[in-house]
């Protein structure tokens, strides 16, 4: 099972369209199912308040402030009882693998680093943390194995720097986390063919075919 959280503003069928769009197809496994979910509508301080689907807010668009942890913290149960009713539905919990862009990507490292450290893995596609951000003080206090972190970052994206993206990996990296980054020259705050199909190729890898039991 594949959780992929969209970008602000998006549905989870947006989010699967425009990946259907780059592809020339559907994201699809044989042995995997990707459920593509849309956050709650929210007023969203960086447009004024306006509301938006987005996975929590921000006080602004930027590394250097505090994390609305309020909204994050809400989001996080909401989004814990979608990773149960999939438990409850028979899938182990180390064969879940979340993740998205963007906001959705930063959703993800929260879910899993702070609260669900025994999944499958997590990817952040153009995403970043706040500098103190509640993820990096969990960690400190960790002692178990966490989930690998594939993330992806284009070097032109004037949304959410390149340096951001970087950083998240060095502070997580340091406390313990086993992460890769790969960096796309000249993509901005955006998704590329190459980049999903690494990402398909990482999904696959952390979600291998699991060999029929025989008694």
């Amino acid at each position: 099972s594949c959780t992929l959280l969209c970008d602000t503003g998006d549905t989870g069928q947006g989010a699967r369209a425009w990946i259907k769009q780059i592809l020339n197809q559907d994201m699809t496994f044989q042995h995997i199912k990707v459920i593509y979910p849309t956050a709650p509508a929210r007023p969203y301080t960086p447009m004024k308040g306006a509301f938006s689907t987005v996975w929590f807010d921000r006080y602004k668009i930027s590394n250097d402030c505090p994390e609305h942890i309020e909204s994050i913290d809400s989001m996080c149960q909401g989004l814990t009882d979608l990773i149960n009713d999939e438990i409850k539905n028979g899938i182990a919990k180390n064969r879940i693998l979340i993740g998205g862009f963007s906001m959705g990507g930063g959703m993800a490292m929260h879910l899993a680093y702070r609260f669900h450290q025994d999944l499958a893995g997590v990817f952040a596609l153009s995403s970043f943390l706040n500098k103190d951000s509640a993820v990096y003080q969990a960690l400190k206090r960790n002692e178990s194995i966490l989930p690998e972190l594939f993330q992806c970052h284009g070097t032109a994206d004037e949304l959410v720097l390149y340096s951001w993206g970087e950083e998240t990996n060095k502070m997580l990296k340091s406390l313990g986390v086993s992460t890769s980054l790969h960096t796309f020259p000249n993509l901005n705050h955006e998704l590329s063919r190459t980049e999903i199909e690494k990402l398909k190729t990482w999904i696959v890898k952390k979600l291998p075919v699991e060999a029929v039991k025989t008694n």
